[in-house]
């Protein structure tokens, strides 16, 4: 038998107390020949790698912020791999400018977005572990088959992944594999307990706040309070008397105490002296950016979208309902703070953070330091909570900066007041809806009208109507408020979602017809956003008698590659306190990975909007936000929380995102059942007591 035995291998050599030398003898047997010699891993692209013991590790490219990518992604591989689930482990990848596509983490791309990348990762791994099999045994490969980590002949005989590696990793990479049709998933649909749970619960899971670098310092930032406002002078004397405090630093938009501790940094910072250059923004208030929007709707804004001729046909029409939707800025309120960590020296910069974009991040450093991008590295750690909030790289510029002055590795730590006061919000819109229907009480012209600051999803998920009406219009008015905005979860649609789905339920009631059986027969054009309505519906027993005093409200909203229906039941006391009894969710998502991971992301997308929809405002005055805590921004309590029903609808649809579909047609269906409870219509959030108040 020819082999390729190496001295290491021969002779295993141990020191056993009382024995002397210990020959060991390696003899393999047939099926063993080809491995022996020195075993390499397997890795036949970025995103799998396979080791001579047989552990599958697959590169997660994506953030985990709760949402299941280091589960979910994984079982995309897997599946196509045939690899054994108890085997499988994961890594975080660093961010790369090429190596793994787009590292975003947002708009519920993860899983949609890597489909088809990560079913090609591990059909071509599985492939090339076919031909090793085929090669060893001197067989065709159509008689091989793979089959939960092993390579199985179709005389029964067998190799595992792990023996396979070393040679599979000789092979060249085929340029086309063939992907599993859905009805032979093993993997897939199937409800598996999260990868990362157990570090989670033994504490072991590393957060950006919980990293540690050796000589690593704290560093704690105040900011101007007004939005673009700069600092124009300071005095550090009081901050850098304080025990434990290293240095005070300029950084334009604010100033930096850094300390060999975050209390000494937090200790620092509270005895600063700051004169503020406090920019145009300085006399905004909410009034005034309501006032900004109220009068640009008065005008004809830029055209988004149309079909036909809305105006004539509004004109024309015999019945017309007109109505104001307000919504407010809100914050992402993330559990953890923005935090970062960062060593710049010897013409390199390592960081580690908990960001939505490694990309970006990496991006942000080199341009600062004028550094190549091969020069940064970037470590992605555990996100406690995203929301969009860390697609956003400020918090990574601050540590980038502040390291780069200190020559030293530093970790700066927002408070909670500063996440809340320099987030970049989810935008205030100002929505003029005008609606007019025909004898029979269907829409012949839809008109809806948007002011709002400057944002790509300012008309996302309002800019398309999803019901067939003939004439309609959507126009904008984009103002400066000077207010920060970025993407918060569901982007558009959040507030979109609520101001279509409300008003459709109003021109449902103008019609005097169910709202119900009126959406369902103007969604021709969108089969599975009128079959998920169908299934909330049927689910919910809709048109089934409720309890005195408990009214039924239903939304419909498509978005992420996803369509979905929400039932909510509601009651309101006389002082005005609204109770959300049930929550039932239908959802079409197309092929699904973890039915776990499904209803987890349609329940706290519940939760989420439930926040944003009774209780969270963001305010401004003198140019700054009134809201600094969760005393002020509130989350929703268990005790409000209601009983939610999740449906997913069997589908070989495209597949499409669940993180944020679930959010958008909460708040309508919420409001529309207040309205078969009460008679009164929500127009504006959050939903205050005091418009549900009995007269």
């Amino acid at each position: 038998m020819k082999t390729a035995l190496n001295r290491r291998d021969f002779l295993k050599v141990s020191s056993v107390a009382g024995s002397g030398l210990v020959l060991g003898f390696y003899l393999p047997s047939k099926e063993n020949e080809m491995l022996v010699g020195p075993a390499a891993d397997f890795s036949p692209n970025a995103f799998v790698k396979i080791n001579p013991s047989g552990t599958v590790t697959i590169s997660v490219a994506k953030s985990e912020m709760g949402q299941g990518v280091r589960t979910s992604l994984p079982m995309i591989v897997a599946e196509e791999l045939d690899a054994d689930w108890t085997k499988v482990r994961i890594e975080q990848a660093d961010a790369h400018p090429t190596k793994y596509g787009s590292q975003s983490t947002g708009g519920s791309f993860s899983v949609r977005g890597s489909w088809q990348m990560l079913r090609q990762a591990g059909a071509t791994a599985r492939e090339m572990l076919l031909s090793a099999a085929a090669q060893s045994w001197n067989v065709q490969k159509t008689s091989c088959r793979a089959e939960k980590g092993f390579v199985v002949h179709s005389s029964g005989k067998k190799l595992s992944y792990g023996q396979l590696a070393d040679a599979a990793g000789k092979l060249s990479v085929p340029t086309s594999v063939e992907l599993k049709e859905n009805k032979d998933f093993k993997i897939l649909g199937k409800a598996l307990p999260k990868l990362d749970t157990p570090e989670k619960v033994n504490g072991s899971a590393v957060f950006g706040s919980d990293v540690r670098v050796k000589g690593m310092l704290f560093a704690s930032i105040e900011k101007c309070p007004v939005f673009g406002g700069k600092v124009k002078s300071f005095d550090a004397m009081k901050a850098k008397a304080v025990t434990g405090v290293k240095d005070v630093i300029n950084i334009e938009n604010g100033v930096a105490v850094v300390a060999n501790s975050t209390y000494a940094a937090f200790k620092g910072r509270d005895t600063l002296s700051i004169t503020w250059d406090e920019g145009q923004w300085a006399q905004q208030t909410s009034a005034s950016i309501k006032k900004l929007f109220e009068d640009a709707v008065k005008q004809k804004g830029s055209v988004e979208n149309y079909d036909g001729d809305a105006e004539d046909a509004f004109a024309a029409a015999p019945t017309k309902i007109e109505a104001v939707y307000e919504v407010p800025f809100a914050a992402h309120a993330t559990m953890e703070p923005m935090n970062c960590t960062a060593d710049v020296r010897n013409g390199r910069c390592e960081i580690w953070a908990p960001t939505q974009a490694p990309q970006g991040a990496q991006n942000e450093a080199a341009r600062i330091l004028g550094l190549p991008l091969d020069k940064v590295t970037v470590h992605v750690t555990l996100l406690g909570g995203g929301f969009g909030r860390r697609l956003q790289s400020d918090y990574v510029q601050d540590a980038v900066k502040v390291s780069k002055a200190v020559n030293a590795p530093v970790q700066v730590v927002w408070k909670r007041q500063d996440d809340m006061q320099h987030d970049w919000y989810r935008p205030a819109t100002y929505n003029l809806m005008r609606g007019g229907l025909d004898k029979n009480g269907s829409p012949v012209a839809w008109l809806h009208r948007v002011a709002g600051p400057s944002s790509r999803g300012l008309v996302v998920g309002g800019s398309t109507p999803p019901y067939s009406i003939p004439n309609f219009i959507v126009d904008s008015h984009i103002k400066e408020t000077g207010v920060p905005i970025g993407a918060w979860r569901s982007v558009g649609p959040s507030q979109n979602g609520w101001v279509v789905e409300s008003f459709i339920d109003e021109l449902a009631h103008a019609a005097k017809k169910d709202p119900f059986e009126y959406r369902r027969q103007l969604l021709g054009k969108s089969p599975r956003l009128k079959r998920a309505l169908e299934v909330a519906a049927e689910k919910a027993g809709w048109g089934k008698a409720l309890p005195r005093g408990i009214g039924r409200g239903i939304a419909a909203v498509e978005g992420f590659g996803s369509s979905i229906a929400e039932v909510a039941e509601v009651s309101v006391d006389a002082d005005g306190t609204l109770k959300i009894h049930r929550i039932v969710a239908a959802v079409d998502c197309g092929p699904v990975v973890n039915p776990n991971t499904v209803e987890a992301q349609l329940e706290s997308a519940v939760v989420y909007a439930m926040s944003a929809s009774l209780k969270d405002e963001i305010t401004i005055d003198k140019g700054r936000v009134v809201q600094s805590n969760f005393h002020d921004y509130s989350m929703p309590m268990i005790s409000e929380m209601p009983k939610v029903e999740v449906h997913i609808i069997p589908s070989t649809e495209a597949i499409g995102g669940i993180g944020e579909p679930g959010l958008p047609p909460l708040a309508p269906a919420v409001c529309n059942a207040i309205f078969a409870a009460t008679g009164k219509r929500i127009r504006r959030l959050p939903i205050r007591p005091e418009d549900l108040k009995r007269a």
